[in-house]
């Protein structure tokens, strides 16, 4: 229910761990939220000044900043609204005007935010009378992806409304997020809390740390700076995926999530795989139509011990992901304060170093009064996780990216990762049945390098001595150079010559002649 005037707002529990977070990292854009709209058409830009403005003000966080009250806590505090004007830059009659769009873009999306300021940065770039791109910035503190979904939908909406000289249609808001913040605080306690604690207690104890083959040692701190590789299933597959989740009586989700702590687990050969994933968390009508940050991080943790099939392990999954999804109102932010698990500052979260994520929801195009929009896919070059699998299930098939810490890979190696994951996936479909050891992995030509290109080791040989000869010509040559080293003992090539000269007149004295069998006694330790 709406809070009463004057009550003072707290922070939600994610508000406060980003608050905390941007503290110690003032002037860092990690968790920048960026979204670009390039408009063709004739553009009524009074029109879209005024539909943003009519968004700020049905949505409270919209003018939302972060201060300390008199205790030194944060607190929430909301602007009154004021109609602000939208800035437009007109660089319709420059020459050249790719650099500096791209500088334009970048300042936008990368320039910090103080939180004690608005943190919803609007602009307008005007190419032309018939091209503009609207830049929209905010920070997560205000909002998350579906918060994007709600404030496009609502310009649309309100934009197409003003151009025809209607009012809004969108009806009031029944809360704001500010009432959110408190509802949360004061829900998530006694047994509610205690419950909810329990269980996470118990799933999550003695967390194993997934140890990727990274191409560098972590950094002390991590920089947080990263890249994205482009993932892309066919149809075929992605039809043949669904089949088998639909036969299997899994969601999607849980299919390739399943298929990924395959991969993790091949990857690092460890049996305790831990993996993050977000929900949505709007599963209450009030909050559906709100703009901020509700979205809700959770752990999921698999044993993939005993090598099971395929078939089986994807339903130790299910039980997984049923019960994490049953237990989903327990905020990340709480659980970590809970857990308060050692911390590694050289890693970049808390509880899980690699995330998943699916968005099944289709996005349909936005519509405004006689003008083609398309979104742009700006690729931040901040990461949040050391490896996040971020997909979406289109009309074409499952596709995505890889977003990947830049101080741990490179390209090439997160290259490898996605055909090794494609391969796998096509395995999976060929043969759910089939030992999760036992699935492959390696790509038609990683499969030649190895069983053929490497394995090619013939070569010309004109000198007719067998190989005690070489040896021999060899002890000749260096005689106390180091032959061969063994734990703390090593022997120079005279020495091990010596020696090898005993065995064998011991040998013959024990009647051992040419193409005699002699069986040789080493134990394991020696073999290796």
């Amino acid at each position: 229910s709406p809070r009463e005037s004057g009550d003072e707002l707290p922070l939600s529990f994610a508000q406060q761990r980003l608050w905390f977070i941007q503290q110690l990292e003032p002037e860092s854009s990690t968790y920048n939220v960026p979204s670009a709209l390039n408009l063709k058409g004739k553009l009524n830009i009074s029109v879209l000044e005024n539909s943003l403005n009519e968004i700020v003000r049905r949505h409270e966080i919209l003018r939302t900043t972060f201060i300390n009250n008199s205790e030194k806590e944060p607190i929430q505090k909301i602007a009154a609204f004021e109609k602000n004007s939208l800035p437009v830059v007109d660089l319709e009659d420059l020459p050249a005007k790719e650099n500096t769009i791209n500088k334009l873009i970048r300042d936008a999306y990368q320039s910090p935010f103080d939180l004690t300021k608005p943190l919803l940065r609007l602009s307008l770039i005007k190419l032309s009378d018939f091209e503009n791109i609207l830049l929209i910035t905010t920070h997560h503190i205000i909002s998350d992806r579906w918060s994007i979904g709600v404030f496009l939908r609502e310009l649309s909406t309100i934009y197409n409304a003003f151009c025809n000289h209607q009012q809004s249609p969108l009806n009031e808001l029944p809360i704001q997020y500010g009432d959110f913040a408190i509802w949360q605080r004061q829900w998530l306690q006694g047994e509610v809390l205690e419950n909810q604690t329990n269980y996470w207690k118990q799933k999550l104890n003695n967390l194993s740390v997934l140890e990727l083959p990274t191409d560098r040692k972590r950094l002390p701190v991590p920089s947080y700076k990263g890249s994205h590789f482009p993932l892309s299933l066919s149809q075929t597959l992605s039809e043949k995926l669904k089949n088998l989740s639909a036969q299997s009586g899994v969601t999607l989700f849980t299919m390739l999530l399943t298929a990924f702590q395959v991969l993790l687990h091949r990857y690092t050969h460890q049996d305790d795989i831990v993996v993050g994933t977000d929900i949505a968390n709007r599963d209450k009508t009030e909050i559906e139509p709100l703009i901020g940050l509700l979205v809700n991080t959770l752990v999921l943790r698999t044993d993939v011990s005993q090598n099971p099939t395929f078939r089986e392990l994807l339903q130790r999954v299910r039980e997984v992901v049923l019960g994490a999804f049953a237990h989903k109102d327990l905020p990340f932010e709480k659980l970590v304060e809970i857990l308060n698990p050692n911390r590694d500052i050289s890693q970049m979260m808390p509880l899980f170093q690699v995330k998943f994520d699916l968005q099944l929801a289709t996005v349909k195009p936005l519509e405004l009064n006689g003008l083609t929009v398309e979104r742009d896919s700006y690729e931040q070059e901040f990461v949040k996780y050391e490896l996040r699998l971020n997909l979406q299930d289109t009309e074409t098939g499952i596709s995505g990216q890889v977003e990947y810490s830049s101080d741990l890979f490179d390209e090439e190696t997160i290259s490898r990762l996605v055909e090794h994951f494609r391969v796998l996936l096509e395995g999976i479909v060929e043969n759910p049945d089939c030992q999760i050891g036992n699935l492959p992995l390696l790509t038609e030509a990683e499969l030649k390098q190895i069983l053929w290109d490497w394995n090619q080791t013939q070569r010309d040989y004109e000198n007719k001595l067998c190989i005690h000869e070489l040896f021999e010509n060899q002890v000749e040559k260096t005689p106390d150079a180091i032959a061969i080293v063994h734990d703390n003992c090593q022997l120079t090539y005279r020495e091990l010559n010596n020696r090898a000269n005993q065995l064998a007149h011991y040998l013959q004295e024990l009647g051992v002649k040419a193409e005699s069998k002699v069986g040789v006694y080493l134990d394991r330790k020696s073999v290796v």
